[in-house]
């Protein structure tokens, strides 16, 4: 398949410009594109997430990068390519606001020793391209293991239309303590191997660490809150990194700099400090407190449970003693998600992909689903909080006009059958077709 090329770079605007760009789309024809090219895509259906309405048939007019027109009929100006995907349903692209593009599936601890970062940088890249036909157009990489600052460079190359690749936010490496998660503990120390984490180990060095991720182009900033992790007497026990004022110093100076702070936390009383100190998001979040989910729904910070990942290491342990331990803290996890489904707290959908293989996450919604949520609050978690955890609400997660022409089609309906989005058929990321699989474009 001959890969098309991808636009320049893409430009934020203001959630405001797609608010009023809708009003205006919806009073009044679309006249034909600035480089003369629209494109119309035609489906069985498509799926208005913030609403649940499913419009059939649905068309989507696009112009350039964005959104035109949205409805069961669009304007067909004139030179408009039809597109026509048949017994589809539209819906915005897919979100992973939990991946690793410079994993691997294989010993995590050894890619980080034995891989040199350049070899890193080139899976990066495949790896890109893989979520991407897999319909993931946007993507939160949570840490690149050991690598630094290489992933501004896969997300620059990815917005200058050099590689394919979903839009990107990056955070370079996470931040940890001393002797913390991801820190060499098991090595000789006479070797001196580095964490695949950033050291900082107080305020001072928090706001340092952030500053000089920041000054490497990092978009968002990581860190690990809690580990290690041990079921004990059928509870988990995840000893904290960082306190409640620590977390809200790094949150202060994020924010500063225009940017929010995810946190790995996966249980009390680090996933409380963390949502006393107001992160963006608490990923993984198997054990919430009722104040620590009280605190999520009042600040709106979602869980990020990233399910797949656990479900692999259950399937994929080295040693059966290795295989219960992971399926024993799985079980438990999906016991603690049920309760936090029933308090209501908001959710985004990320799935831990790098561990196991690229372009294969959207299995997440289905564990999301399968554990406790309607296939509609999954796609609201993952296209509407998703974007708002990536800081581009207003622009991507839905159909709209004045949005980015990010949109992909799956078989079926997917909110009768969540696994439909494990198989996209039609991929179109800032208005250029990535995957098509039909052949009735004319």
């Amino acid at each position: 398949m001959k890969t098309p090329s991808f636009a320049g770079t893409f430009a934020l605007a203001a959630a405001a410009c797609c608010l009023a760009a809708a009003s205006a789309f919806a009073q009044q024809p679309s006249a034909p594109s600035p480089d003369g090219h629209a494109i119309v895509l035609h489906a069985a259906r498509l799926l208005a997430v913030d609403t649940g309405r499913i419009l059939t048939p649905g068309e989507v007019l696009v112009e350039g990068e964005r959104i035109a027109a949205v409805g069961r009929s669009v304007p067909h100006p004139a030179g408009a390519e039809i597109i026509d995907l048949g017994d589809t349903t539209l819906l915005p692209g897919l979100i992973d606001a939990h991946v690793h593009l410079f994993l691997h599936p294989g010993a995590e601890d050894l890619q980080t020793v034995e891989e040199s970062v350049p070899e890193r940088t080139i899976l990066a890249t495949l790896a890109a391209k893989a979520d991407l036909m897999a319909g993931f157009t946007a993507e939160r990489d949570m840490g690149t293991e050991g690598a630094g600052s290489a992933d501004s460079s896969v997300r620059n190359a990815i917005n200058a239309g050099l590689i394919p690749g979903p839009r990107m936010r990056m955070s370079g490496n996470a931040i940890s303590i001393l002797g913390g998660h991801e820190d060499a503990i098991h090595y000789n120390p006479a070797q001196h191997v580095l964490s695949n984490a950033d050291y900082a180990d107080n305020i001072e060095q928090i706001v340092e660490t952030i500053r000089e991720q920041h000054k490497e182009g990092s978009d968002f900033v990581k860190m690990y809150e809690t580990g290690n992790d041990e079921m004990m007497d059928g509870t988990l026990h995840t000893p904290y990194q960082y306190t409640e004022e620590q977390l809200k110093a790094a949150v202060a100076e994020a924010a500063r700099l225009g940017t929010t702070v995810g946190v790995h936390a996966m249980g009390e009383p680090g996933t409380l400090y963390a949502a006393q100190a107001g992160v963006a998001s608490i990923d993984h979040a198997t054990q919430l407190s009722d104040e620590t989910m009280r605190l999520m729904k009042e600040k709106d910070i979602p869980a990020v449970p990233t399910f797949t990942i656990f479900e692999y290491f259950a399937q994929h342990a080295p040693t059966s003693a290795a295989a219960a331990r992971e399926q024993k803290l799985l079980d438990y996890k999906i016991a603690e998600f049920r309760k936090q489904v029933a308090a209501g707290i908001p959710f985004a959908v990320g799935s831990d992909v790098g561990p196991f293989p690229h372009g294969t996450q959207a299995r997440e919604f289905e564990l999301m689903v399968k554990y406790g949520l309607k296939p509609l609050a999954v796609l609201q978690a993952d296209m509407i909080n998703g974007a708002k955890v990536l800081g581009w609400q207003g622009q991507i997660g839905e159909l709209k006009p004045g949005c980015f022409a990010d949109i992909v089609a799956v078989p079926g309906n997917p909110l009768e059958d969540i696994t439909a989005v494990e198989h996209v058929q039609f991929v179109m990321k800032n208005g250029e077709v990535i995957k098509h699989l039909q052949a009735s474009s004319h």
